[in-house]
């Protein structure tokens, strides 16, 4: 089955009344902005997904701006939302994709098999004249889920400085290049790593391309079947785009890569070798 599921194919899901978890993540920048923009414009039947709170801990340089969730803490977000292991879940974001992707991995890294991104997200959806609501949201449902977290493969910081696989960034060419650098505190990339920057997947409207083009862009980079998706980590700067790019390498028929949650805002913090292609 497919990790993406379309707008045409949720709307038919709502109409019939299909039993879907439908939740949306929003990120504001500051507290409470994420969730009034939800209240303001959502889909029917979503609950509300905080990014930091559910889907992240506490940064710190040392562990990385976005460093795994307290699965404690992410079971308590998951039994509100009403979500069990034969749930169907449907996550979507504002239409960049990054956050529903971070949502996306983090669901299945706790155990919970049949999450689905949509693809295109809210703004798709709205570009379609689809019915939308505001509002608090779906009141919370009961679940006796417990996250078994680590279903999803992933690297430490002392596993990737052995790592001896394809490592891939999927941050954008420049940062990766180490020409530009806005958000940590060094520039540049882990050494050996090649860069598959997560927007090249996409296409204008932030939907994935089709199977066969990802397989290409794939293949480029050197993962040319599963096995070689299995010798392979991923990364970004933080997470984010690294849970899009593990998306796009599923739907390409290439799971099975590792995940390097802590990514650059961690690698550069510490005294550890960059490169750069300046």
């Amino acid at each position: 089955m497919t990790n993406l599921v379309s707008t045409s194919q949720l709307n038919e899901l709502l109409a019939r009344g299909a039993a879907v978890s439908l939740i949306a993540t929003y990120w504001g920048p500051h507290k409470d902005a994420g969730f009034t923009r939800f209240a303001s414009e959502h889909i029917p039947t979503s609950v509300y997904c905080d990014p930091a709170a559910a889907l992240s801990g506490v940064p710190d340089f040392h562990v990385g701006r976005n460093p795994l969730p307290d699965p404690t803490r992410l079971r308590d977000w998951i039994h509100n939302w009403g979500v069990d292991e034969d749930s169907d879940v449907v996550v979507y974001d504002e239409g960049r994709g990054l956050l529903a992707a971070r949502t996306w991995w983090t669901l299945r890294w706790a155990g919970l098999t049949n999450v689905r991104i949509l693809d295109g997200g809210l703004a798709k959806w709205l570009s379609e004249d689809r019915v939308h609501i505001a509002g608090p949201g779906t009141l919370p449902g009961t679940s006796r889920f417990e996250p078994a977290a680590g279903a999803m493969p992933v690297l430490t910081l002392e596993e990737v400085r052995d790592f001896d696989g394809l490592l891939i960034d999927a941050r954008e060419a420049d940062r990766w290049a180490g020409r530009r650098e806005l958000l940590d505190v060094r520039a540049g990339h882990i050494p050996g790593a090649v860069n598959v920057p997560v927007r090249s997947l996409l296409n204008a409207n932030n939907t994935f391309r089709s199977p066969g083009e990802l397989r290409e862009i794939f293949a480029a980079a050197g993962v040319t079947g599963p096995e070689d998706a299995k010798r392979t980590c991923v990364y970004s700067g933080s997470g984010n785009h690294s849970a899009q790019l593990l998306a796009g390498m599923e739907l390409a028929g290439l799971p099975g890569a590792a995940h390097y949650i802590g990514g650059w805002s961690q690698w550069s913090y510490h005294d550890l070798p960059i490169a750069s292609s300046l």
